[in-house]
């Protein structure tokens, strides 16, 4: 059984090594090994879960930490999902999606958008599974990279409150 809630100051290490082993798996293997190596010391979840606090949503999957996901800016933008390879495949990513489209319906938005790297298969299949349209696809300075990124933007309707 998969559970949503606001993240813990107690659950900041094991979701920074979360979004680090997501990051290794999807991303990872679309950038310059000086970037692998730079985001792997860095670890940049670390400052992210401490500033972010609260509005950090993570998923436990029988109790224990699958995922995290994020709108950094608390408006219509899902700026972060991040599921542990080891969850994979089990809902965990879906479970996030629909929990951070809830919040922003909440806010009074009719749409969710997000950004995913145009060559994460996975990533992008989840969300084109859930609905997800592409309206736009290109290259973008990626700022936590700090290199360019072939990028696609979505769009989902959502349902009216």
């Amino acid at each position: 059984m998969i559970e949503i809630r606001s993240a813990t100051e107690a659950d900041a290490v094991a979701l920074a090594e979360i979004g680090l082993a997501a990051w290794r798996k999807g991303i990872m293997p679309l950038v310059p090994e000086s970037v692998v190596a730079r985001i792997t010391a860095e670890n940049p979840f670390r400052p992210f879960l401490k500033e972010m606090g609260a509005r950090i949503l993570v998923a436990l999957d029988d109790g224990r930490p699958a995922g995290l996901g994020a709108c950094e800016h608390g408006d219509d933008y899902i700026s972060d999902i991040w599921v542990s390879p080891d969850f994979e495949g089990r809902g965990v990513g879906s479970a996030l999606l629909h929990a951070l489209e809830q919040q922003i319906a909440g806010r009074g938005y009719a749409q969710a958008r997000l950004h995913v790297a145009a060559a994460n298969a996975r990533a992008f299949g989840l969300y084109r599974h859930r609905g997800y349209r592409e309206i736009w696809r290109g290259t973008m300075h990626d700022a936590i990279l700090d290199i360019p990124l072939e990028k696609v933007e979505l769009v989902r309707d959502l349902p009216r409150p």
